[in-house]
């Protein structure tokens, strides 16, 4: 019987390298640049055609390869960076596996020009398909240029699964940063489609930050700084008020490198306990610095995911330095005792303590119960205290009305409309239940909730998950097909935003059209929105709009959903009228009416639920009367 083994073809077996290193064109961006860096380059250039699809090339000014070096560099697990196993151990450079370019030569076609400082000549190599083409002198300037061309032409069927050229632009911005933001000595610059996206010069980083957050960061960073002997942890941290909903804004880089690690998000998140909503996340941007020893980067093969030695003395440490810097600059809460300077300045401090004074003093109640014994909680009887009339507070001088219709005052008073008829009269799956819900009179309740009296009962109606409830099915059917109207701007108004923010805006372009809004691209991250759904407030498009996109990114995460099931989630949420709001006994009527003519009204599309029902009989119950 023939044997069945046989070992895989390079370009096979390079390709299926590929599938665990480039996983999209974003994957190379990161493996590129950090070879950029590690060639020790000043100045990175980062150039994209159709989010990489088409080209993706970076051209960098580092120390270049020689003919022999440039040759080998795509051979599978080729590297400069290990000699010997204990190497792994003590890795400081980005790249160490020595799998990128091998992985990129098998699923792109790959130029590459390079010359070093003592070469009078550059190396020109092209590869197709893990086969070199075509290998000869050029001449080049000092560094070097590798350009990444159709990707996944040998692999149609993973060229299908890449998403759009937004979806896709959006993810090489993440890479990008990331590398950006942890070398601030150099320059970097992305240009997409001939249009510049980011460009930035060399600086320190908190510079570095500014240029990448956008400029709402400038005066909002808190400086963190913590050298011990085992790790040094620095960086910048935003004050509580950057706080936001996703968990955007935060860059964790251990020996400069970027990690994800929901372990050393605890640390922090616990640091800013009590100064931040309990559903939102800091920003910062924290460098660890620990020797490489204790450390094994060589966990997965996008180098994101990261052990420690010892996790908790790494978790102790950044929370203890977080604390510290919130503390240093006033941020925490803490207690003063020194005394204000103000006080010094006051009359009755400058003023003799005379004897007149003194003997007023020493006979006043307030003096007695603080030198007399068993003084301290005696209450002197006083006539002019309004304690003694507390009985009538509990007595009604009004004989009370029937249900829960409020007394006529001539200030803030109630008046209530017409008792409701029915609330579900044009939902025919609750039309059993119509009888049940012919509402009487209505309430508003700490301006969140909703008391509608029945004819057996009451309901009690959460008003911003009731209206919730309520948008999120005129969304759905709005992005749906049948397109919402939109309400044209007299005045539009522009929208800049950072390119990240842009790259994510312009991939929902389409969906945001089906729900009402116009907005138009103006080049350079800046946007014009030239019409809004006729829900939204004019001269409050801005805003919403900013809203919107941050809460889409506290959706981007959850993959069960499409991007339109999101995006009408997220509008839903972010229209709904709030707790805390006062409603007219008008809106309340409609609110509630229109809750019980949805498909399903009695839960939010996350589950809550968006009423409670008091049956009288259960009433009766509570209270003994059966």
């Amino acid at each position: 019987m023939a044997d069945i083994i046989q070992l895989l073809p390079d370009n096979i077996a390079n390709q299926i390298a590929a599938g665990e290193v480039i996983q999209r064109p974003a994957s190379a961006v990161k493996e590129l640049l950090e070879n950029a860096v590690d060639a020790g380059a000043t100045h990175i250039k980062l150039i994209i055609v159709d989010a990489g699809k088409t080209l993706l090339q970076v051209i960098d000014n580092g120390k270049g390869m020689s003919e022999t070096d440039a040759r080998m560099a795509f051979e599978r697990h080729a590297t400069s960076k290990i000699s010997a196993i204990e190497d792994l151990f003590r890795i400081k450079t980005m790249g160490f596996r020595g799998e990128a370019l091998a992985s990129i030569a098998a699923v792109a076609q790959v130029e590459l020009k390079t010359r070093r400082t003592e070469d009078e000549l550059g190396t020109f190599i092209e590869i197709e398909n893990s086969v070199v083409l075509k290998q000869e002198p050029c001449a080049y300037n000092i560094g070097t240029s590798l350009s990444m061309k159709n990707l996944f032409f040998s692999v149609p069927a993973r060229r299908n699964f890449l998403k759009s050229n937004a979806a896709e632009m959006r993810h090489i911005i993440d890479e990008f940063i990331r590398v950006a933001m942890a070398f601030p000595h150099i320059f970097f610059s992305l240009t997409s489609n001939g249009q510049q996206v980011f460009h930035l010069e060399v600086g320190n980083l908190k510079q570095r930050i500014v240029q990448i957050l956008g400029n709402s960061y400038s005066a909002k960073l808190v400086s963190v700084k913590e050298e011990m002997d085992y790790m040094n942890v620095y960086g910048f941290v935003g004050k509580p008020e950057t706080a936001k909903k996703t968990r955007g804004d935060q860059y964790f880089f251990v020996n400069n490198r970027f990690i994800k690690s929901s372990y050393l998000n605890h640390a922090i998140n616990t640091a800013f306990n009590e100064m931040i909503a309990k559903d939102s996340f800091p920003s910062y941007v924290l460098f660890i610095d620990l020797d490489p020893s204790v450390v094994d980067i060589n966990v997965h093969p996008t180098k994101q995911e990261i052990k420690f030695e010892d996790e908790k003395i790494v978790y102790a440490f950044v929370q203890a330095a977080v604390k510290h810097a919130l503390a240093q600059f006033s941020i925490a809460p803490s207690l003063d005792f020194t005394l204000n300077a103000d006080i010094q300045g006051l009359d009755a401090i400058n003023k003799p303590f005379t004897n007149n004074e003194q003997n007023n003093a020493a006979t006043s109640n307030l003096f007695k119960t603080f030198t007399q014994r068993n003084q301290a909680h005696a209450i002197a009887p006083n006539e002019k205290s309004e304690l003694k009339h507390w009985k009538e507070f509990f007595t009604s001088s009004q004989t009370p009305k029937a249900g829960f219709e409020a007394p006529h005052t001539n200030n803030n008073s109630f008046e209530y409309e017409k008792p409701f008829q029915s609330l579900v009269t044009s939902n025919q799956q609750l039309a059993t239940h119509q009888s049940a819900y012919t509402i009487q009179h209505c309430l508003q309740l700490h301006n969140t909730y909703i008391i509608a009296a029945t004819q057996n009962g009451f309901v009690l109606v959460h008003q911003q998950l009731a209206h919730e409830r309520i948008l999120y099915e005129k969304y759905s059917v709005a992005a749906h097909g049948t397109q919402m109207a939109t309400q044209k701007s007299m005045f539009p108004v522009s929208l800049e935003l950072v390119p990240s923010d842009a790259a994510l805006l312009q991939e929902i372009l389409p969906e945001l059209q089906m729900i009402g809004y116009l907005i138009e691209p103006f080049g350079n991250n800046t946007f014009v929105i030239q019409g809004t759904p006729a829900d939204v407030m004019q001269g409050n498009e801005k805003h919403s709009l900013e809203l919107l996109i941050e809460q889409f990114k506290h959706f981007s995460s959850d993959v069960k959903f499409s991007k339109r099931e999101k995006l009408v989630r997220c509008m839903a949420r972010q229209q709904a009228i709030k707790s805390g709001q006062t409603l007219q006994p008008k809106e309340m009527i409609a609110l509630v009416e229109e809750l019980f003519t949805c498909n399903t009204p009695n839960v939010t599309p996350t589950g809550s639920p968006t009423y409670v029902e008091f049956k009288e009989d259960s009433l009766d119950k509570m209270f003994q009367r059966l």
